[in-house]
């Protein structure tokens, strides 16, 4: 039987690699995209899913779920790479910045991520990867950013709380912090950078990959540090 994973944000960079990585493993893809984005240069092949998602809508987040497992059965791994940044130092930011990028990265973490533990639980396997950040792990990172920083922070706590309630059961719910993903956008805000040193998007894809293969079964390590040479 094929298996299924969900990648949120798919139609991002990060997004694009995780679907194209599964696919070339024989995984059923179901990916979700804002009204903004595209996969079209993966969407015509078999064994993809493209669905218009809000994220940040609890009850349509909710009837993905239920359609993606009417549809395959179940679903065997979830990858989270929807979200968003923002600058701004302390001063800069008001409580408005901060109630956004919360509804952007957790939020849209949160709603899909509730109803995938809860089918993992009741068919006790399963493998949620969320995409935390550097500026989230530690405040000293977030110098500049203050309101990404606290909301991707929330990324790692709501891991730690799901491997805590899922401890009698063989889901595992793991937080993947890359350092500077090598993507046009980054190159174009920083020129100056020695990308060599960046994270591509395909090699988080084929490290996710393999915390999802029989190899990496007995592994439970909830933060993944992807940092490269950076």
């Amino acid at each position: 039987m094929m298996k299924t994973i969900l990648v949120t944000g798919s139609g991002g960079n990060l997004g694009k690699a995780v679907v194209k990585e599964f696919l070339s493993l024989g995984y059923n893809v179901v990916g979700t995209v804002a009204h903004h984005d595209t996969v079209s240069e993966v969407v015509n092949e078999p064994g993809f899913e493209s669905l218009t998602v809000d994220l940040a809508n609890e009850e349509a987040s909710q009837k993905l779920m239920d359609y993606v497992v009417s549809k395959y059965g179940g679903v065997d791994a979830a990858v989270l790479t929807a979200g968003g940044f923002t600058m701004g130092k302390i001063v800069d930011t008001k409580t408005s910045d901060i109630a956004k990028q919360f509804k952007l990265n957790f939020e849209t973490t949160y709603n899909i991520a509730r109803p995938v533990f809860a089918r993992m639980l009741k068919q006790n396997s399963g493998r949620i990867f969320m995409i935390g950040s550097r500026a989230g792990s530690a405040m000293r990172h977030s110098k500049g950013v203050a309101a990404y920083g606290l909301s991707k922070s929330l990324i790692f706590r709501l891991s730690e709380l799901m491997n805590e309630e899922a401890k009698e059961h063989n889901v595992v719910t793991s937080v993947v912090v890359p350092s500077i993903i090598d993507t046009p956008q980054n190159r174009a805000s920083m020129p100056d950078a020695d990308f060599s040193k960046w994270v591509k998007p395909e090699t988080i894809a084929e490290v996710i990959s393999f915390y999802c293969s029989e190899k990496a079964e007995v592994l439970r390590e909830p933060v993944i540090k992807v940092y490269g040479n950076s």
